[in-house]
């Protein structure tokens, strides 16, 4: 079983409608379509974007407003997905339950399907500037290209959760991500190589780049997409099948080999999957 995949560098800048917001996403999906790609990922956080649209007086909208795009953005997703033919992670957009706000990863089948993931983890600007709360339940999804599951940046960084995933037949892992320095872009970087090898899996992540200098906590942003795979013979040496420009504005494509993951589990140079010593600590199953 094979399986290609995108990842989007989103540019983030200041738009004036939501037409030129979608203009932007159909863009990106056109350039996976080119590519043929079965899964295109977009970057957590990056329907901000549609903040910087302004009020009457040219003030950017708070983030309590994102909510009131979830039915054009579901519905632009939608469409998307059936009109190519590939599975769209859109991303993460600030969804709303009972007054309370969620950064929700979406999953677009091509049949029209939603699937959505909630933020597990939470950090704490998240929590100070934008009183965000956090999902409560790990979400797995079926295709017809593999089993799946969708951790959002911070999430990552947690090997409980991914152990879950994992124990739940997940043999690729998106994580999309929103950093805005270095620091916060290596931590989610190197621990997304952490989770490969720990699980014997492919991580496939990506980030914002570009700015929106009218929203506050978005001003800032480092990122890179890549497709992570296992330090093991049947991948490249440094566990990288391809990364992006450092804050360039593109789309980076790779084929993943899922048949190479049952390989490395059962006849690879370290079978860390298969040798976890149960008997002394959790099986997050």
């Amino acid at each position: 079983m094979k399986m290609r995949v995108s990842a989007v560098q989103y540019h983030l800048h200041t738009i004036h409608s939501f037409d030129e917001f979608a203009a932007q996403v159909e863009h990106y999906v056109k350039i996976a379509q080119e590519f043929e790609a079965d899964f295109v990922l977009f970057p957590e956080l990056f329907t901000t974007q549609l903040m910087s649209i302004g009020d009457e007086n040219g003030k950017a909208l708070s983030i309590e407003v994102l909510p009131s795009y979830t039915e054009a953005y579901r519905s632009l997703f939608q469409g998307l997905a059936k009109q190519t033919g590939m599975h769209l992670i859109g991303g993460t957009h600030i969804t709303s339950e009972e007054g309370k706000l969620y950064n929700t990863a979406h999953l677009f089948y091509p049949d029209g399907r939603v699937g959505e993931q909630k933020k597990l983890h939470i950090t704490p600007p998240e929590i100070e500037e934008w009183n965000m709360g956090a999902g409560d339940s790990l979400q797995v999804f079926d295709t017809d290209k593999g089993r799946i599951a969708i951790l959002v940046c911070y999430d990552v960084e947690f090997p409980e959760i991914v152990r879950m995933a994992r124990a739940r037949g997940a043999d690729v892992l998106f994580a999309p991500s929103c950093t805005d320095d270095r620091h916060g872009f290596h931590r989610v970087r190197y621990t997304c190589h952490a989770r490969t090898i720990e699980n014997q899996i492919y991580v496939v992540t990506t980030g914002t780049v570009g700015s929106l200098p009218t929203v506050d906590f978005m001003r800032g942003n480092f990122g890179q997409a890549a497709v992570i795979t296992p330090n093991d013979v049947p991948f490249p040496p440094k566990g990288i099948l391809v990364e992006g420009e450092i804050n360039g504005d593109m789309v980076v494509t790779a084929d993943l080999d899922l048949d190479l993951l049952t390989l490395v589990r059962e006849k690879g140079s370290v079978t860390t999957w298969r040798d976890r010593r149960t008997d002394l600590y959790t099986d997050w199953s």
